[in-house]
């Protein structure tokens, strides 16, 4: 008969490690996700922040320049809500953007499908500098 020579893990020690809860921690991808690089910029990370800022504001305004189509939240078609949810992600421009009842999305203009993946792929970025900025902050990266 063979031994079995695996350690059985203790009941006291956590499977899975847990980062600390900060105000940081919670602060930071909060304001990131609401002004594109701010998560950054609380942390004093200057040079990370501001091109972020001004990478994700400048796609999500060309994305309106060449007229691309804001989603709004529905229950229909899977295209919609996936584009919904990338929409999401601008924050505050997206927030502003429905206010101002902005990006219809001209069919007629051929730059206008080019413009709906732009305002798409600015929020989807933001979603990745909102992680970012939340694994600065419980220090998991410098």
């Amino acid at each position: 008969m063979a031994n079995s020579t695996t350690a059985k893990a203790k009941p006291s020690e956590p499977l899975i490690e847990t980062a600390p809860i900060t105000p940081m921690s919670v602060i930071a991808p909060a304001v990131g996700w609401l002004i594109p690089g701010a998560g950054h910029l609380i942390q004093k990370r200057w040079g990370r922040g501001l091109l972020l800022m001004g990478s994700i504001v400048a796609m999500f305004l060309l994305g309106l320049a060449m007229e691309g189509r804001i989603y709004k939240p529905n229950g229909g078609d899977i295209l919609d809500m996936l584009g919904f949810v990338g929409n999401v992600g601008g924050g505050g421009l997206y927030i502003l953007t429905r206010a101002l009842d902005w990006g219809h999305g001209a069919i007629a203009h051929a730059t206008a499908d080019y413009g709906t993946k732009f305002l798409i792929v600015a929020g989807l970025l933001n979603f990745i500098a909102v992680a970012d900025a939340y694994h600065i902050a419980i220090g998991k990266k410098a």
